[in-house]
């Protein structure tokens, strides 16, 4: 192996992060890039012990701070210890020079044993866990379809105001701020439409560009909702800089997730920043993406504009959604009357 993919950084690089370390009096290092538990403990050794944090732990780090029901502790818990289980081997390397003789084993090599089986345990009592809630959800999911009671899922990277569309659309009260991850457990409310049709608005976890797969993995019931929605709505961050970007990652996100052919449509929310006070480049891209194979409606869950416009795309999308059902059921044979 060579030495940058020992370390992540080559040996140049390494010397000037250390005069930045110096000249920062800085202790932790943080890495925008997943780490290997040998790259993670090379680095600190070669940082003469600064802590060095990767994009995965970072990022659990913000979740188990959002996270506030248990289902949603659950969640980070697992993503925690999966990534936890890896990096033990190291931790008690001081305690190796009281191993013994040839046949025996010293005490730092049987804690870390001992550390990995109850970490294997924990993980094992999560996922028990964590598949109740999915049977829970799928239940639940099972009673929403028999109500024939459309679902909307709203998708988006993180802060683009999917919970604050949410509020503004159907009056409730869930956790809105400028802040990363503000959701991680699916929040669902009913609102009815401009036709009166009842439908289910669905939160969910944001997104983020490389998302660990830990996550992924861990958020699995959650992500579900997604997957079995009638509708997914689209929130965009329109005003954002890297606003192309961002939806880039999303419909990636979308795609890995096997729905990329579900019926989709896109909010450009935060439309009441894109002012005289923004800058021509940002409301350029702003409209060509508006205009371009994304499309959408601009929306401002600040000030309401567009949300109208909005609910009429939602009903016109279902109703296209109840033609191909009816369609679909005609060429099968099992056609009956059906609205969702």
């Amino acid at each position: 192996m060579d030495r940058p993919t020992q370390t992540y950084l080559g040996k140049g690089k390494l010397e000037e992060l250390k005069g930045l370390l110096y000249a920062k009096r800085a202790s932790t290092v943080i890495c925008d890039d997943e780490l290997t538990p040998t790259q993670q403990r090379n680095l600190e050794k070669e940082l003469g012990g600064a802590k060095v944090i990767d994009r995965t732990a970072l990022i659990l780090d913000v979740f188990a701070q959002r996270a506030r029901t248990k289902d949603g502790r659950l969640q980070v818990e697992l993503a925690q210890h999966e990534y936890l289980l890896p990096r033990l081997a190291g931790q008690w390397t001081h305690l190796e020079r009281l191993g013994g003789g040839i046949g025996t084993r010293g005490p730092g090599e049987t804690q870390i044993e001992t550390d990995r089986r109850l970490v294997r345990q924990r993980i094992q009592k999560l996922k028990r866990d964590l598949e109740d809630v999915r049977r829970h959800r799928a239940r639940y999911r099972a009673r929403r379809i028999e109500m024939e009671v459309p679902v909307v899922s709203l998708v988006g990277y993180t802060n683009a105001g999917k919970s604050s569309l949410l509020n503004r659309l159907t009056n409730a009260d869930v956790m809105a701020e400028n802040l990363l991850f503000s959701t991680l457990d699916p929040i669902t409310r009913r609102i009815k439409t401009p036709a009166g049709r009842d439908v289910l608005l669905t939160d969910t976890v944001g997104f983020i560009q490389k998302l660990p797969t830990a996550v992924v993995a861990a958020f699995r019931a959650t992500l579900e909702e997604v997957q079995e929605s009638t509708l997914v709505l689209h929130v965009l961050d329109i005003a954002h800089p890297n606003a192309a970007q961002m939806a880039a990652v999303v419909e990636g996100i979308l795609k890995d997730l096997g729905i990329a052919d579900k019926p989709r449509l896109v909010a450009l929310n935060k439309a009441d920043l894109l002012d005289e006070n923004v800058d021509a480049e940002t409301l350029s891209r702003a409209l060509q993406l508006a205009d371009g194979e994304l499309g959408g409606v601009f929306t401002s869950a600040e000030t309401g504009t567009g949300l109208d416009t909005l609910l009429r795309e939602i009903d016109d999308a279902l109703s296209a959604e109840d033609e191909d059902r009816e369609l679909t059921a005609v060429l099968d044979g099992t056609y009956g009357p059906r609205r969702i």
